[in-house]
Parts: structure tokens; C-alpha cells; sequence
């Protein structure tokens, strides 16, 4: 009977450290699918530390004409969208071709604002996302996208870095996925989110620069391409 107790001893210890070794093995995977927007807003300082590192911004990118000619009757206009970094005007980070209806051409982008208790220096941060671009005759649904919503927007790349690659992902797919929700966002420590389209009457041998004032108005400015 003794040996028989030591046995079922030793079988339990065995069970007990497989166990513990599946646990230790899964563990952190368990914990960032657990892990919610609201908890990841609130709780983590490393992403408050990420959004504080944001610095106010004039210009998000430029577009300018490569062609424009008459087909069938429609006026057809071939754009280039170019996004620039955050932190250098002169670096390119993104660039789209596309061919827009019309000449008249809208660009949509989502303004994210957080709220003062969200930033650890206690300054107003936001994040400027861009969508997609479409002309006057399209509808926004059925535009050339300009980011893929869900994946972390190129101008962005790393912002995130200190947070495990699952923190980052579920930041960056549910900004996109609450976006129509600005109720619940404001609950997360989200002051505003908004789309702002601009949009102007493209010619060429002009370059239109966006700009975006402290206040987070977006408004492209019109030189001429050199």
C-alpha cells in the first residue's frame, strides 16, 4: 500500500509540473487574448508612454497630378498620394497611384484625440490615419484605399514597439473597429474620433500638401511643383 501511495504521489507531482509548464508555455498568449481595449487604454503605462511620445504635426503627405485625359467622355485623372514620416518631412513612407474620375478628388482620413489623462505629460495627443481616396462622382465605400484598416498605419510603424506584438495589434484593429463609436471611446480616454475629408480641384504642375493645425483641422495647401 505504501508503494502504491508513493506512486500516485509521484503521478500527481507529475501532473501538477506539466501543468505548470503548460501554463508558464501558454501563459502570456493566455493573457493578451484576455487582455481588452479598455484594459490596454487604461492600464498600460508603456502605451501611454507611446501616445506621449507623439509630437504635433503640420504636414501628413502631398499628392500631385501625373495625367489627365478624356476617355469616353470621362475625364479621368491619375494621381500620385505620397505619406511622409513623422519625424521627416523629406522621407517617404507611403505612395499610391491611382486613377480618380473627374478632377475634382476627395481624401478621407480618421483623427484620433486623446484625452489629457491618456498622456502622461498631460498634452493633448492625435493620431492622423488615412483611408482612402475617391472622386466626386465615386462613392467614399468604393475608393482607392489608402491604409488597410486594422493594420498598423505605416506613418506609425513602431510607435508601439515597447508592447508585446499582441498589445499592438489589438490597439491598432480596434481604433479601426470602434471607430464608429465615439461614445465608447470617450470611455476609453478618447476625447474625439472623426473622419475629415478634404478635397480641391486637381491640375497639373501643382504639388497639394496637407496640412493638419493644432487643433486637428486637415487642409491641403496648393505649390507649385518645381
Amino acid at each position: 500500500m505504501a508503494y502504491r501511495r508513493g506512486k500516485i504521489r509521484l503521478f500527481s507531482y507529475g501532473v501538477v509540473a506539466v501543468v505548470l509548464a503548460v501554463v508558464a508555455y501558454v501563459g502570456p498568449g493566455v493573457y493578451h487574448r484576455a487582455m481588452t481595449i479598455h484594459e490596454l487604454l487604461t492600464e498600460n503605462r508603456e502605451l501611454k508612454q507611446a501616445i506621449s511620445n507623439l509630437t504635433d504635426e503640420d504636414q501628413i503627405g502631398y499628392a500631385k497630378v501625373l495625367s489627365q485625359r478624356n476617355e469616353e467622355g470621362r475625364l479621368l485623372t491619375t494621381i500620385r498620394f505620397v505619406e511622409t514620416a513623422r519625424d521627416d518631412k523629406t522621407k517617404v513612407i507611403l505612395q499610391k497611384e491611382c486613377i480618380v474620375e473627374g478632377d475634382v478628388i476627395h481624401f478621407d482620413a480618421l483623427i484620433v484625440k486623446f484625452e489629457d489623462k491618456m498622456v502622461m505629460d498631460g498634452k493633448s495627443r492625435a493620431l492622423y490615419l488615412w483611408r482612402r481616396i475617391y472622386g466626386e462622382t465615386t462613392m467614399p465605400q468604393n475608393g482607392s484605399l489608402i491604409e488597410e484598416p486594422g493594420a498598423e498605419p505605416k506613418r506609425y510603424s513602431g510607435l508601439l514597439k515597447a508592447l508585446p506584438l499582441a498589445h499592438q495589434q489589438l490597439f491598432w484593429s480596434s481604433i479601426w473597429d470602434l471607430a464608429n463609436d465615439p461614445e465608447k471611446l470617450r470611455e476609453h480616454g478618447i476625447k474625439a474620433i472623426y473622419g475629415s475629408v478634404v478635397y480641391n480641384k486637381f491640375q497639373p504642375g501643382l504639388i497639394y500638401v496637407f496640412k493638419i493645425s493644432p487643433v486637428g483641422h486637415l487642409y491641403p495647401e496648393v505649390v507649385p511643383d518645381m
